[in-house]
């Protein structure tokens, strides 16, 4: 079975994020792949760009709606999955037997766990990898929410995972699972489920081969700064960029048919100029990363016929190459200089256009916690780094290096410990 290759939109609010990724289904279908358009932003808007409506289904298959030959969309109401799912729980618990445990879940309504930071966003991924690793599409698009919302969903199951291990520890699960507490054993199961259902989300978000984001942004400095802390960002969290697309940009006049002595023009051709010079300075700042403009159609573009002006210009085929030619593997481990406890290893992260005041660097357990421009990440570190101490830290060029010292008191007193 072929996977579907996944493309991540993001960017602003208002940047117009949805009008392109509707365009870029739109595009791929005409190009005759097979492409499902999903919204994970509850204030959803798919629906509205592309002049039609669609119901909120809590569940996947039921909510597909058929947009034109080769062209599906899908509005994922993540606050009624959430609830679906709690309900589905509960009833399997409540059947496991009838011992207590100070807890009645069924005594629980839904809307007391929707608050759970994270828990909408993982199921919502949780609908992108089914779908995905079906061979009904051969591209899924994903709308996401603004900026903030994005990066917290993305963050979230490697956020779970985390904390779970170290709350209820794998090898604790098992025993709990093999005891005579059948409600008990229920809950592992149940829960075994869910970590193996976030373990493939974070597996299909750091797949480098398949699953990608493109940046819309607009051709403003506020905008400009707001997407350089977006690359960051991304990078921080493992998702590959492959484009930025600059929205509502303005098109060249015809000089001959519109005279530089009416004040209109004037307004719209020194508009153009800003504009212009915006994008020359993302494209400097990106180099690395291929830059895509989005000429203003003038009409606001609703319905299949004025999206598909657009179509040529957003859908292009990054997913699934080898990425934007800077958005380089997540981390890599060397060593740097000297042996044994004499030993310096240096940790490199890629992470362009990072505010420098923004950085903080943390450790818990075997784990290096990275901060940068809103978004804090635990990177697991190599065996070699984790019986070693941080020694400094900087910033070289798009990358982060972290340099580590031996710690004396737990480092092999034989052999050099050398990565692994």
């Amino acid at each position: 079975m072929v996977s579907s290759k996944v493309e991540f939109f993001v960017g602003k609010g208002g940047a117009g994020k949805t009008t392109l990724a509707c365009a870029a289904a739109i595009g791929h279908a005409e190009r005759g792949r097979r492409v499902l358009l999903v919204s994970i932003d509850q204030a959803h808007s798919v629906a509205d760009a592309l002049g039609t409506r669609m119901a909120h289904m809590p569940g996947t298959t039921p909510g597909i709606h058929r947009i034109a030959e080769g062209f599906d969309a899908l509005e994922i109401d993540s606050l009624a999955l959430l609830e679906q799912r709690f309900r589905d729980i509960a009833r399997l618990l409540s059947a496991g037997g009838g011992h207590e445990h100070g807890i009645d879940l069924g005594a629980l309504d839904p809307a007391e766990i929707t608050g759970l930071p994270g828990v909408q966003e993982l199921l919502a991924l949780g609908e992108i990898v089914d779908l995905a690793g079906s061979d009904e599409w051969d591209v899924v698009i994903v709308d996401c929410g603004a900026t903030a919302d994005l990066q917290r969903t993305i963050a979230a199951p490697a956020s779970v995972l985390g904390y779970l291990e170290r709350i209820w520890p794998q090898h604790e699960r098992v025993g709990a699972a093999i005891g005579q507490d059948l409600r008990l054993a229920v809950v592992v199961a149940t829960l075994e489920r869910a970590v193996s259902a976030v373990s493939a989300i974070r597996d299909l978000l750091a797949d480098r081969d398949r699953t990608g984001a493109q940046l819309v942004t607009v051709p403003e400095r506020v905008a400009l700064a707001e997407a350089a802390r977006t690359r960051s960002a991304l990078a921080l969290l493992g998702l590959r960029l492959d484009a930025v697309i600059v929205n509502k940009v303005l098109d060249q006049l015809d000089s001959a048919s519109n005279p530089t002595t009416d004040p209109i023009v004037r307004w719209y051709t020194e508009r153009r100029r800003e504009q212009l010079e915006v994008i020359g300075e993302l494209e400097r700042a990106m180099a690395d990363v291929p830059i895509i403009v989005a000429v203003h159609t003038g009409a606001e573009p609703v319905g299949l016929a004025s999206l598909g002006e657009l179509a040529g210009t957003v859908c292009e085929d990054f997913a699934g190459g080898d990425g934007a030619a800077g958005d380089t593997s997540p981390s890599t481990v060397r060593l740097e200089s000297g042996a044994g406890v004499d030993s310096i290893y240096a940790m490199r992260l890629h992470l362009p256009l990072v505010d420098p005041s923004s950085l903080s660097l943390g450790r818990a357990e075997d784990d290096l916690i990275v901060g940068a421009d809103g978004v804090r990440q635990r990177v697991r570190l190599a065996s070699v780094l984790r019986r070693c101490d941080v020694d400094s830290a900087e910033l070289d060029g798009h990358s982060l290096v972290v340099r580590f010292r031996p710690n004396p008191d737990i480092w092999p007193a034989n052999g050099d410990g050398g990565p692994r």
